[in-house]
């Protein structure tokens, strides 16, 4: 029981941590990443500000659009 919880706990704290990446700082790595959350792929290319500056905001409501959709019953 208590892998149980603690796995449930981990997963949580990551999918909290990657939407709130998703909304405020939406910048694929320069290097690699092992192990991406889902929602990594979407995120910008390193070193690209115009995309950075055209596609924020769209970012941001998809975080908040798939938050609302995981807590519908």
């Amino acid at each position: 029981m208590y892998c149980s919880y603690a796995n449930g706990l981990i997963a949580y704290v990551r999918e909290v941590a990657s939407r709130t990446e998703q909304c405020w700082c939406p910048i694929k790595h320069a290097r690699r990443v092992i192990a991406a959350h889902d929602h990594y792929a979407a995120f910008l290319d390193y070193g690209d500000a115009e995309a950075y500056r055209r596609k924020l905001q769209a970012l941001r409501e998809d975080s908040q659009k798939s938050g609302a959709q995981d807590n519908s019953p």
